[in-house]
């Protein structure tokens, strides 16, 4: 019985986080293809779970994302090691908070996208209440 080798890139991971800047950016699919020279095709197979890319497509798309190679490698989940959080010093707080919440053994992917997403909607409301955003009126 031949065994199927599990793949060391999460491929969930990156198209969740191409998708999420690409929507950030308000990019389409063939704008993201123009930037980062990955076919908008390739693309779209990432992001919905069922495109297994290259090596040089996953260098241009964590170079693209401005992501560490690490947030998307597998290896080490499958035994149940520790899953070390890592990211560049000059990711918004919003995606870092995401990766300790992905990394969070105790919380389903489920769960930890739900929180991930009520974070982002809060920071960014009170983000621009900081910085001089729409603010309420005091009676």
């Amino acid at each position: 019985m031949a065994r199927t080798a599990k793949s060391l890139i999460n491929t969930e991971e990156l198209g969740r986080a191409i998708r999420r800047r690409r929507e950030e950016l308000e990019l389409s699919l063939r704008d993201v293809a123009d930037q980062t020279n990955v076919s908008a095709s390739t693309l779209s197979r990432i992001e919905n779970g069922t495109g297994k890319p290259d090596a040089d497509n996953i260098a241009r798309l964590t170079t693209w994302l401005d992501m560490p190679l690490e947030r998307i490698l597998s290896r080490g989940r499958e035994h149940n090691d520790p899953k070390a959080v890592i990211y560049y010093p000059h990711e918004s707080t919003p995606e870092r908070v995401e990766a300790h919440l992905r990394a969070d053994r105790n919380l389903s992917p489920e769960t930890a996208d739900a929180l991930a997403q009520l974070f982002r909607v809060a920071y960014s409301q009170f983000s621009r209440t900081e910085s001089g955003g729409p603010t309420r009126k005091r009676r």
